[in-house]
């Protein structure tokens, strides 16, 4: 009897001590450099939603591990291969840049470990390299650019010149807009990137002007203020309407606000997301970002914030076993939870299919300047790589 009593005692503490496992999870992100902005915001996401959801999911606590890439991609291939030979994860996320993430990925998915991408889209995963483990919740890198090329048609836009950064995802915009851009491309710039990134762009302005464009798509991540001081200094804005993506965002703003670089008022952006999306999941985001950090959410944020209800819907949904690889994978390929943005579906290669809304910066009804919609929707885009992709489901 006493061993009996002793067996059973025993069997309920190994039971309790698994029960209690937590489910860690690595994040790789840019939290060093002047885009530090762009990680802090996506890390604060973060740690909001853990506390929306409970702090556990199945019954596990949520553990992160946050990770600084540094911008360079060989570190954050470093801190992959950290995140699963020593603190074995059950997923790496994060990444803000395509090139990290390329350069991760292996190390991640040779591992039997998810890799979930809360920003970074690169067209080599949506197509020929895409993985059953892959997931993203941000689109692939080319269709935001192609749904601002569908806007620019609307718009009529008839001269384009196109100007973004010389790596993989900004040859990914520049492929999206030229895509569905229905006009003339009249000129194009690749600048310089990396750890010495080019940051007079004077010589490229200047070439806009020369051209006969009536438009400008630009690209900069994390260089809105360079960028945009640098336009509005050219005196092209009263010829040049400008429209961007992933530059004028809402950790952007506030800085262009302070410094009174006009320029960024009426521009237009295109995102699957903006603040004032009217969803109960949303307004509790925004709203309780705002309460607790003093500032909008960005759109880097309202990705991350994602991964966490993602992550337990699916785990919950397909049993509460995260080492179920299999039924885990089916779940999150269903999606089947409330995020930020409204309900979406997964394509084949496991990019999302969403809506994309048409986004001008203005003054809010406190005169901070944000992200709005000007009315302009376009359903359902998907990639063009998709049919690359040689995932069953």
């Amino acid at each position: 009897m006493k061993l009996a009593t002793a067996f059973l005692a025993t069997a309920l503490m190994a039971t309790t001590a698994h029960a209690q496992e937590p489910i860690r999870i690595g994040f790789i992100t840019t939290l060093t450099t002047p885009a530090a902005a762009i990680g802090n915001d996506m890390v604060d996401a973060v740690n909001l939603a853990i506390d929306h959801v409970g702090g556990e999911i199945a019954g596990h606590p949520i553990q992160v591990i946050f990770e600084d890439d540094g911008l360079q991609p060989e570190l954050g291939r470093q801190k992959a291969e950290k995140l699963v030979r020593q603190e074995k994860v059950d997923v790496v996320s994060g990444f803000i840049w395509s090139n990290v993430l390329m350069a991760a990925r292996r190390t991640v998915l040779d591992s039997d470990t998810f890799l979930i991408s809360t920003n970074a889209g690169p067209s080599d995963l949506a197509g020929k390299l895409c993985s059953p483990d892959f997931f993203s919740l941000r689109g692939q890198n080319d269709v935001v650019p192609m749904a601002l090329g569908q806007i620019m048609n609307e718009r009529g836009v008839e001269k384009l010149y196109v100007m973004t950064p010389n790596y993989s995802a900004g040859t990914d915009m520049a492929a999206g807009v030229e895509n569905t851009f229905e006009g003339e491309v009249v000129g194009r710039d690749f600048t310089k990137w990396g750890e010495d990134p080019q940051l007079d762009f004077s010589a490229e302005l200047a070439k806009v002007g020369a051209s006969g464009a009536d438009a400008l798509f630009a690209f900069y991540p994390g260089r809105a203020a360079i960028f945009a001081r640098q336009f509005e200094q050219s005196g092209l804005a009263d010829r040049v309407k400008l429209y961007t993506v992933y530059t004028f965002d809402q950790i952007a703003l506030p800085t262009l606000q302070e410094a009174g670089i006009d320029v960024a008022l009426g521009s237009v952006t295109v995102d699957y997301w903006s603040p004032d999306i009217d969803t109960p999941a949303n307004v509790k985001f925004v709203e309780d970002f705002k309460e607790r950090y003093g500032r909008l959410p960005s759109n880097y944020a309202a990705a991350a914030y994602d991964l966490i209800p993602y992550l337990k819907a699916a785990v919950e949904q397909s049993g509460g076993d995260i080492k179920d690889r299999d039924a885990v994978r089916e779940a999150l390929i269903r999606a089947d939870y409330e995020s930020v943005r409204g309900r979406y579906s997964l394509a084949r290669n496991h990019f999302p299919i969403d809506n994309y809304r048409s986004l001008e910066i203005a003054p809010d009804a406190n005169g901070a300047w944000s992200m709005r919609s000007d009315g302009l929707e376009l359903a359902g885009l998907v990639d063009p790589y998709v049919d690359q992709c040689g995932n069953d489901s």
